[in-house]
């Protein structure tokens, strides 16, 4: 992993795929944020209960999204709509990110998160020089591992009881993808991602 990863974040901070825009959070996208942070199937996975008032999502923009420097709001780039998050978590003692999502439900399905996901594994492995990218999902959760596996993931293991979400132990699924399987099979995730 490069030394200087903190100076390339500051360099790089929007990031394009196809049809998104990964970028910092903006005051105006409180709006946006509380209507994906309030319905419950959403945040259901979330270790957080989620918020219910405006007021609420303006301080969660100021106090949690933007002091993360690999915080990335999801912007549909034709409406401009914020549609989710993804927060990219750098571990440089052990040259590795990893990543943490929410996407508003109403935009399931649409091949966005994997979209997303292959951005920033890309950026991981072609800027940042990681040797590892890997992220978890709960065993409850089965839509967010076929993500990781359309972005070139590969599930790795079971983490039994690993965590507590919302008083529940849970399972986690591990996925993960090393820099020698992303060069090596990149020029697949990407005709794959052009064909989706």
């Amino acid at each position: 992993m490069i030394k200087n990863y903190n100076e390339v974040l500051h360099k790089n901070p929007a990031l394009e795929s196809e049809r998104l825009l990964l970028r910092k959070f903006r005051e105006e996208d409180a709006t946006d944020l509380l209507e994906w942070a309030s319905d419950p199937e959403t945040v259901r996975w979330l270790v957080w209960e989620g918020l219910s008032t405006r007021e609420e999502a303006h301080a969660s923009i100021f106090n949690h999204y933007l002091l993360k420097p690999g915080m990335f709001a999801i912007e549909i780039k034709e409406t401009g709509k914020c549609i989710g998050a993804i927060d990219l978590r750098l571990i440089p003692e052990h040259d590795k990110a990893s990543f943490g999502y929410v996407l508003n439900r109403r935009y399931w399905g649409k091949g966005y998160m994997t979209e997303v996901l292959r951005t920033l594994i890309a950026f991981c492995f072609e800027k940042l020089e990681v040797n590892r990218a890997e992220a978890k999902h709960y065993a409850g959760n089965p839509a967010s591992g076929r993500v990781m596996e359309k972005a070139g993931m590969t599930k790795e293991g079971l983490l039994r009881q690993s965590e507590k979400v919302k008083g529940i132990m849970r399972d986690n699924v591990l996925y993960g993808i090393i820099k020698e399987d992303y060069f090596k099979n990149c020029n697949n995730i990407c005709k794959t991602q052009k064909e989706e």
